[in-house]
């Protein structure tokens, strides 16, 4: 990230080996972004927020163009309406064959009708039923598209699904969004922290859950945050030269958190130490 590597550039220009005369480590805030982006496809018909905008759970922040889901939607509601009306007339069919072999049932005790007669009637009864069942089947399936195209067309329809505040916007009114292509960025409060660097002189120090404090020019004087993240693998601050007199070079890279996360910017320089 364009961030990160500017954050880089700034500790090893500020000191070599990532620590100030003081003691402290040096580093700087950064953040874990929210990429929001549609699920499908489209123009975006709207855009509702702007950079530096602040947002909260459930606000609208962009739209796709529905043209195709609403016709997916009017076409399952039209499929239910034409299944209804099948079915009222194929009820009506169902119960002139019931009375059919009803009556057909009673002659034939009474030897009053052929076997054909009565067959017929069967035949027809359970034909009528199954032809209702057919249809109570297709509208039942009616159902489930029309709920299907109702979510689609939801989804066209983008909230925020986290609170915070919007970093950019990457399409705007007008353009095509491809799915799954971020369209806003977002930062919510608690994915702020810092990350520094110790030397390797120090590393033994520090552990995983161990308190620091944070400082920087002009922030909150008591900043206190828990080391999160501890780098596996160490790394150089320029110039290096891979000897036992440049050891002082090698730093790791150390982040730290707070559950409600930091009062900082992303990019803003700071110095830590250690509790």
């Amino acid at each position: 990230m364009k961030i990160e590597r500017l954050g880089l550039v700034l500790v090893f220009l500020l000191a070599a080996c990532s620590k100030t005369d003081d003691g402290a480590w040096l580093g700087y805030a950064e953040g874990d972004y929210a990429f929001i982006a549609a699920p499908q496809a489209g123009w975006v018909t709207r855009v509702t927020v702007q950079r530096g905008d602040l947002v909260k759970q459930g606000d609208l922040l962009f739209t796709l163009d529905d043209v195709s889901q609403a016709a997916a939607r009017d076409s399952a509601n039209a499929t239910i309406a034409q299944a209804r009306g099948q079915l009222g007339q194929a009820q009506a069919n169902l119960n002139l064959a019931r009375k059919e072999l009803n009556r057909q049932e009673g002659l034939s005790r009474a030897d009053a009708t052929s076997k054909d007669a009565y067959d017929r009637a069967k035949s027809a009864y359970d034909a009528a039923a199954a032809l209702i069942a057919q249809i109570e089947a297709s509208e039942a399936q009616a159902r489930a598209t029309l709920a299907n195209a109702a979510y689609q067309l939801s989804q066209r329809n983008v909230i925020a699904y986290t609170s915070g505040r919007v970093q950019d916007v990457y399409f705007r009114q007008g353009e095509y969004a491809p799915a799954m292509t971020p369209v806003i960025s977002v930062l919510p409060p608690k994915n702020v922290y810092v990350r520094f660097f110790v030397p390797e002189s120090q590393f033994a120090k520090i552990r995983l859950g161990d308190k620091v404090k944070i400082n920087c020019d002009g922030c909150d004087p008591n900043i206190v945050a828990t080391v999160s993240f501890i780098a596996a693998q160490e790394e150089f601050t320029p110039p290096v030269i891979f000897s036992i007199a440049s050891r002082d070079k090698l730093v790791y890279k150390v982040e730290a958190r707070a559950p409600s996360g930091l009062k900082l910017h992303p990019g803003q320089p700071v110095d830590v130490r250690p509790l």
